[in-house]
């Protein structure tokens, strides 16, 4: 009988492979050799599940990003009864990737948004990554500040646009050491406090 095989479970194995390569190279030291040789299967497994290099790359960006929002959302998940403002603290303190155990995925997080900007498919995967953020950092928002008024409404988008700017630039500015951790949550946590002393309309 033919062995079966788990054909999106070996594409994650390969996007791992991708990340480890990417956090120890950069992303310009990834082929598709070595990604074969770190994942521990052939050049024609990574070819059967990846057409070309670009598609790899930009599948491992997804499952980055979306390793992340299910980490952001199990975190929600395991505090139910917490307040949307406590909630969206601890989402922005997971997005902007503050934590030790983090550090590597900051590093491909950080090597794939540089790529994004001269490569069209790994753009689009990291606008739908953003776009799912945003729109949680907006319902956290908008249920933080009361009844759903438009204008409200308006401002819980532009406030999570600022917020998940914020978060993203954190990350790159502990990586190369311009801020430590703590710094960088005391900024965070300055930006929130702010956010819900802004004044009303």
């Amino acid at each position: 009988m033919p062995k079966q095989v788990d054909h999106e479970g070996r594409r994650r194995q390969i996007a791992e492979a991708v990340c480890l390569l990417a956090d120890e190279r950069g992303l310009e030291g990834v082929t598709l050799r070595d990604v074969a040789d770190r994942a521990q299967v052939s050049m024609g497994a990574v070819q059967r599940c990846f057409r070309t290099k670009d598609e790899m790359l930009a599948f491992t960006l997804g499952h980055v990003g979306e390793r992340i929002t299910e980490r952001v959302q199990a975190r929600l998940r395991s505090s139910p009864a917490q307040s949307a403002g406590t909630a969206l603290g601890y989402a922005a303190t997971e997005v902007a990737l503050l934590r030790p155990e983090h550090r590597t995925e900051a590093r491909v997080w950080l090597a794939f948004v540089a790529q994004a900007a001269v490569s069209e498919p790994l753009a689009a995967t990291l606008r739908a990554n953003y776009a799912a953020l945003q729109d949680l950092f907006t319902r956290l928002i908008a249920e933080a500040s009361g009844p759903a008024e438009a204008d409200e409404v308006r401002d819980a988008d532009r406030a999570a646009r600022a917020l998940l700017a914020l978060t993203d630039g954190l990350t790159a500015h502990v990586l190369i050491g311009h801020l430590t951790p703590a710094e960088a949550h005391a900024v965070l946590d300055a930006h929130l406090d702010a956010l819900w002393r802004r004044p009303s309309r």
